[in-house]
């Protein structure tokens, strides 16, 4: 192997990114992705960066949320995830959701098209020796069984894992419109965003009586499930309680149903799935019930009596690694330093996060292969908080995978008010402090490793 050649194995959005960055840098980069030749349950397109769960990269609010904030920064240090997220985007209110088909495509062509960027269509199955070079090992949260195998055997830990699951999309022109309607939660965005199916008290708790009773799939190991909360399937969400989806993708607040002038009891939102508004993802509702409950199910919310599904929900396992203790400072494999690990192989979550972490993997690996000082993003930064997560060690039996917040954030200093005394910022006023400083912190980082 070329002994300056960063080989990354993996084009989900952890590799792209990373790729994209080592080689604006001017790194020679060699993708190695196992699609088309081989693809994991989950995945159907055989260009990079495929959206599997959602086609929802969650807030773009880069003022008051955390998550938009990331959005910003990645724009900020030239991400080819956001570009591509920019260019391909749909309505979806506040959030930045995208064409799905469109923005792999966006992130494919791109990739080819760059002087040193070169591919090789071949599955990695085990951790290559220091022979093989500089590499990333971007594989996603889908590790093939190989590899995984071959990680354990590497790192002498076992690797965890928890499962996802997967929301249905339905044809927007079967959703009966004479009982749904369009509205963004609390009209913000644009009307057209959300379409809304609303549930009558009898009918709403009908509805989770049949979700407790539904048939769900099985799994074929003998592990026992360990599910992210952030991306829980909506039967094991009602599972905690009766009311527990009132509070959570099936609230009513902030939408009025026009039909009737009244407030559902219960309400289900669909957000646009692609450009043309042809397919709509049912938020929140993850599943891993039979195809066939699915069906029967969620027909039975009123206005999806007729739907037709374009893609049934379902479930994969994602499998992540004891990143504090196994990692360095700089996402390498303590004692194989010529291995990196990035995306949500290494215990962030999300889509965004899993693109900023393999932004660090592959500005670091480029630096250290032009032997350039390494400059690490303060922890001020969503960039530079979503790394402390990934060294922090604090409780590392129960290390789990997490979403980039302003918990992670160092506190803000004190501010002198009115009356002379110092007190910390609190609730708006703090996330809105502390993404300015995100901002002014980063712009200061990314002119240094430019």
């Amino acid at each position: 192997m070329v002994e300056n050649v960063l080989h990354i194995a993996g084009a989900g959005l952890a590799g792209s990114e990373a790729a994209w960055q080592a080689a604006r840098r001017g790194v020679k980069v060699v993708v190695h992705e196992m699609k088309p030749k081989v693809f994991s349950p989950a995945h159907k397109n055989k260009d990079c960066a495929e959206l599997v769960c959602s086609n929802s990269l969650r807030s773009d609010d880069f003022e008051h949320n955390a998550v938009g904030l990331m959005h910003q920064e990645m724009r900020l240090g030239k991400s080819l995830i956001m570009e591509a997220a920019d260019s391909c985007k749909v309505p979806a209110g506040g959030a930045l959701a995208v064409d799905r088909n469109a923005f792999a495509a966006f992130v494919t062509q791109k990739l080819r098209g760059h002087e040193n960027i070169s591919f090789v269509e071949e599955e990695i199955c085990e951790l290559p020796p220091k022979e093989f070079g500089r590499v990333i090992i971007a594989t996603g949260p889908l590790t093939s069984e190989k590899l995984a195998l071959s990680i354990n055997n590497k790192i002498g830990y076992q690797s965890m894992s928890f499962y996802d699951a997967i929301a249905p999309v339905v044809y927007t022109d079967s959703i009966d419109m004479d009982i749904a309607w369009f509205q963004s939660r609390y009209d913000k965005g644009d009307s057209r965003d959300y379409i809304n199916c609303p549930l009558s008290k009898d009918e709403y708790y009908d509805f989770v009586e049949q979700l407790l009773a539904s048939e769900k799939a099985e799994f074929h190991d003998f592990e026992a499930p360990q599910y992210f909360d952030g991306c829980l399937p909506i039967e094991v969400m009602a599972e905690r309680g009766i009311d527990t989806l009132l509070y959570g993708p099936m609230k009513p607040v902030g939408l009025t149903n026009p039909h009737t002038g009244e407030h559902a009891f219960a309400v289900v939102q669909l957000r646009q799935d692609n450009f043309s508004d042809t397919l709509r993802n049912i938020v929140g509702f993850q599943t891993k019930m039979k195809y066939g409950e699915q069906e029967r199910i969620f027909k039975k919310i009123p206005g999806l009596q007729n739907a037709r599904f374009a893609r049934f929900g379902g479930i994969h396992k994602n499998t992540f690694i004891k990143s504090p203790i196994l990692l360095d400072n700089y996402l390498r494999l303590k004692g194989e330093e010529h291995i990196s690990f990035a995306g949500q192989i290494t215990g962030c979550e999300g889509y965004i996060e899993s693109a900023a972490v393999g932004f660090l993997a592959g500005y670091f690996a480029a630096a250290e292969l032009q032997k350039k000082d390494i400059v690490l993003p303060p922890e001020t930064t969503a960039f530079g908080s979503m790394l402390k997560h990934l060294q922090d060690d604090t409780n590392i039996d129960d290390y789990q995978p997490m979403n980039i917040n302003f918990g992670l954030f160092p506190d803000l200093p004190k501010q002198q008010n009115a009356k002379g005394k110092f007190v910390k910022a609190k609730g708006a006023e703090k996330k809105s402090l502390c993404c300015k400083r995100a901002l002014d912190d980063v712009k200061v980082w990314l002119q240094k490793i430019s």
